[in-house]
């Protein structure tokens, strides 16, 4: 696996100076880098029941078995990214996935639950190296197609977390679930080798020190209605996201689908394609149309949910019972529909946020990934409590409503002004 980087001596206007140009094969290592890191942080999530047997959890821990990870991500989000505005960011990079790699290999080994868990938190913790991975390509982009070049990192980003379910679920039904862990660690140690080797050097020159960075990112929150609003939006259409797919494997078991773990599996597959929102979106957004983008992106996830709630839930009338594969079919596009939804949504968010401040890029986008994380946390959260009060209605009617509450948050913070019109 390689990626060189172009270096010609005079850049493309707009690209950071000093840094060679993002070319089509660079972005594509960009893509699959992030796309392998991610996995990182939703791979536990179908292997919840076979890693508390394993470890004699009781029922009471289970849940952090998929959250710790996540928590980990935040964590690094807020306390390592920042870095990438002080540090050399390609040594800062490999030697972040190489402590995740070793975390990983832990997790593969553990003995107890309490080792299981620092392991998972700590690769978390050091799966943040995606963050500086994303600005880096910014960065490296003319301005005028940053929005593309995001967008189609961002697809690799979107189909690992899509694609992580169903691979962790093959890998555990091939090898248990030790093995899912040992292959994602011999994973990120060889994207750690091959980015060390192939990723130009950036040494940021911010006069910054790490406390007054990590103070500043308060300020920068503060100061910057376009991260607000972004973030925003980000958060709760991912709290949708996680809502429906924390619960649609449990609904895909029960009648009239019936389906056993492959199937499962194949279902996420399908709704992966929805990850081809991204670079379109991107394009989208260098052509002018973020804001009209975003609205349409918040749209498709609101209708998604409602047709996932007819596919499997028997709104509207329908009878999954008796149309099985068409509300399969039904339930397939919904998921789609939901994935570039949010994909798009992100995308849009990234490119606005990546034309803000240059010197402070690397904490704007932690704390835009960290807030929509927590969106995440929350969605499924409340996907949980929602099955086990309501069922699938139940999931549908939580992710409508944050949903609708991100179009009611995103019209009431356009007509505050709270962002300026010459933000898009």
């Amino acid at each position: 696996m390689s990626c060189p980087a172009s270096t010609s001596n005079t850049a493309p206007p707009g690209i950071a100076p000093g840094m060679p140009e993002l070319t089509g094969t660079l972005t594509l290592c960009f893509a699959a880098a992030v796309g392998v890191m991610v996995i990182n942080l939703f791979a536990a999530q179908p292997l919840t029941g076979p890693i508390s047997a394993a470890l004699g959890l009781p029922p009471a821990w289970r849940g952090l078995v998929a959250m710790l990870p996540q928590l980990g991500y935040a964590t690094g989000l807020l306390l390592l990214v920042p870095l990438a505005d002080l540090l050399e960011n390609r040594r800062l990079v490999a030697g972040t996935l190489l402590m995740c790699a070793a975390m990983l290999a832990l997790a593969a080994m553990a003995w107890s639950g309490v080792v299981f868990f620092l392991a998972v938190f700590a690769a978390g913790v050091g799966s943040c190296a995606i963050q500086m991975l994303v600005p880096l390509a910014a960065l490296m982009a003319p301005q005028a197609r940053r929005g593309r070049a995001v967008g189609n990192v961002m697809s690799g980003l979107m189909l690992g977390i899509l694609l992580s379910r169903p691979l962790a679920s093959l890998l555990a039904g091939s090898g248990g679930w030790r093995a899912c862990y040992a292959v994602l660690a011999g994973l990120d140690a060889l994207l750690a080798a091959v980015l060390l080797r192939w990723l130009p050097s950036r040494r940021p020159d911010s006069g910054h020190r790490y406390a007054s960075l990590i103070a500043s990112m308060w300020q920068l929150l503060r100061s910057q209605p376009v991260l607000r609003r972004h973030a925003l939006t980000a958060a709760l259409s991912m709290a949708a996201f996680s809502a429906f797919w924390t619960a649609v494997g449990l609904r895909l078991a029960q009648p009239p689908f019936a389906l056993g773990s492959h199937g499962v599996a194949l279902f996420a597959l399908a709704g992966a394609a929805g990850a081809v929102a991204a670079p379109v979106a991107g394009r989208l957004g260098d052509q002018g149309h973020g804001r009209f983008g975003t609205v349409v992106s918040q749209l498709c996830v609101l209708a998604s949910l409602l047709l996932a709630g007819a596919a499997a839930g028997g709104w509207f009338s329908f009878a999954p019972e008796a149309h099985r594969t068409l509300a399969i079919g039904l339930l397939v596009m919904a998921a789609m529909v939901l994935d570039a939804g949010v994909t798009a949504d992100q995308t849009f968010g990234r490119r606005e946020i990546n034309l803000l401040d240059a010197a402070a890029r690397g904490r704007l986008n932690g704390l835009f990934v960290g807030i929509f994380f927590v969106g995440g946390a929350t969605g499924a959260l409340a996907g949980g409590a929602a099955w086990a009060v309501g069922g699938w209605q139940g999931v549908c009617l939580a992710g409508i409503g944050f949903a609708a509450l991100n179009l009611v948050a995103h019209g009431f913070m356009l007509r505050s002004r709270a962002v300026p019109m010459a933000a898009q």
